[in-house]
């Protein structure tokens, strides 16, 4: 019997291990931390072995396979001792692909990924695709796959997802950007990272689809190169990618309809539009459908394109309060996300940013600071970088350690007519336990 240990004890770790139990395979659970008791009692009733605060080499090493949690690095220890015998490691998204008889949309991408997920999401389910939501969010897919697999799913995907997948292939793959983003784990090297979100092509063939943004800085020369036979270095847990060969559609600004009523604001969110919609499209190439069912397709495009809600951490309005708007954007946890929501401001900003740094460089956001923002209030455990970057810019700067303090020191900057924005430029965990805390201890505060 093969043996499948999973590392991490979240959503997608105990995804996994119930899909693995129910696919025969011998399983263990370990998590370094402490685990939900949601969790723990789900592994119960599956009869799936498991343990909390600590590793047990024993059982990780006599692993057949190992699936890690997309948050634990390769320089963990216990990795490390996997990576040095040979131990084949994988990301959820490929062992549950294993077992699914669904197609996928694969949409990444430094920014945008979770709106435009979300949004191809809302357009299929609109229109009565039976249809999953999983990868970075939703429910775990290994889960969905066990209990109630689906025609298709829409999968949010990372680059550390995409560094443990290998046979893994899209049916439809978008990949929205590539900006300089998580350099702390790919050794401060852009051409890493670059690497890591082109493995979303790899295996696609002629019959397969890939949804690109041809403005970008990095994509169209990244297909030359592996056109050529470029060989991109693996990470230390991954192997290397085999290139792939899909049918191209690109889109680009210069088909931005300045007339479109699609709710999100910003130029940025004209991309997803764009985006979500070739991507459904060549969905439903894949689909054997009637010339009924394709003109209904366009009217629920039609209507989904004017009234999607957008998510939320993404420019969320929060509240309006004696004329200054409060606008959580907590998914901005790169220097790229938070450029495009000042891009998206039309009135003076209060800027929050801070956080866990990813190795940023924040000299391109310095021109829309000062064009944008009336003051800036860091919030994280340690600012000295941000000091650095900023001080000498002639705003108004508040230093705080707690989204309390943060908040009040955002009430005392700000004027009427004004926006507060969170859009932090830097991961979470220094003060939070995820973005998503970060974003609902904001709108607490906001409303308190």
């Amino acid at each position: 019997m093969n043996k499948l240990v999973i590392l991490g004890a979240g959503e997608s770790g105990v995804g996994t291990a119930i899909l693995a139990k129910q696919q025969g395979y011998e399983v263990f659970v370990s998590d370094m931390g402490n685990i939900k008791p949601r969790y723990k009692k789900k592994l119960d009733e599956y009869g799936v072995r498991w343990e909390e605060g600590q590793h047990t080499e024993a059982e990780i090493l006599s692993a057949t396979e190992v699936v890690k949690s997309p948050g634990i690095p390769d320089t963990a220890p216990m990795v490390q001792a996997l990576i040095k015998q040979g131990t084949p490691i994988l990301a959820e998204l490929e062992f549950a692909r294993r077992y699914s008889k669904g197609k996928t949309v694969c949409i990444t991408g430094s920014n945008g990924k979770t709106t435009t997920t979300s949004l191809i999401y809302y357009i299929m389910k609109k229109w009565g695709i039976d249809v999953g939501l999983a990868g970075n969010i939703g429910r775990s897919y290994a889960m969905q796959v066990a209990t109630a697999d689906h025609d298709w799913y829409v999968l949010e995907v990372s680059s550390f997802q995409l560094d443990n997948m290998y046979e893994f292939r899209a049916d439809v793959a978008v990949l929205m950007n590539i900006t300089p983003d998580h350099l702390d784990r790919y050794d401060y090297c852009m051409q890493n990272y670059v690497d890591s979100k082109m493995r979303i092509i790899q295996n696609q063939t002629p019959k397969d689809t890939f949804v690109y943004w041809s403005d970008d800085e990095y994509i169209d020369n990244e297909l030359r190169k592996r056109l050529d036979g470029y060989e991109p270095k693996p990470t230390p847990s991954s192997r290397p990618a085999v290139p792939g060969n899909p049918t191209l559609a690109p889109f680009s600004d210069k088909e931005i309809d300045p007339e479109s009523n699609f709710p999100l604001p910003g130029r940025h969110n004209q991309r997803n539009m764009m985006a979500a919609r070739s991507a459904v499209r060549a969905a439903m190439a894949k689909m054997d459908l009637t010339a009924g069912q394709q003109s209904r397709y366009e009217e629920v495009l039609a209507k989904c394109l004017s009234d999607f809600p957008g998510v939320e951490h993404r420019l969320e309005k929060v509240a309006e309060k004696d004329g200054i708007l409060w606008i959580n954007d907590s998914k901005a946890t790169n220097v790229d996300a938070c450029h495009v929501a000042l891009e998206a401001m039309s009135r003076p900003v209060v800027l929050i940013v801070g956080g866990k740094d990813k190795g940023n460089d924040y000299e391109d956001i310095k021109p829309l600071v000062k064009e944008k923002c009336r003051a800036l209030v860091f919030l994280g455990a340690d600012n000295a970088k941000l000091h650095s970057a900023f001080d000498n810019m002639g705003i108004d700067i508040a230093d705080t350690h707690s989204m309390k303090d943060c908040v009040e020191a955002c009430r005392q900057l700000a004027q009427k007519g004004d926006v507060v924005l969170l859009s932090p430029c830097c991961a979470s965990f220094d003060l939070f336990k995820n973005m998503e805390d970060r974003g609902e201890q904001f709108k607490e505060n906001v409303g308190s």
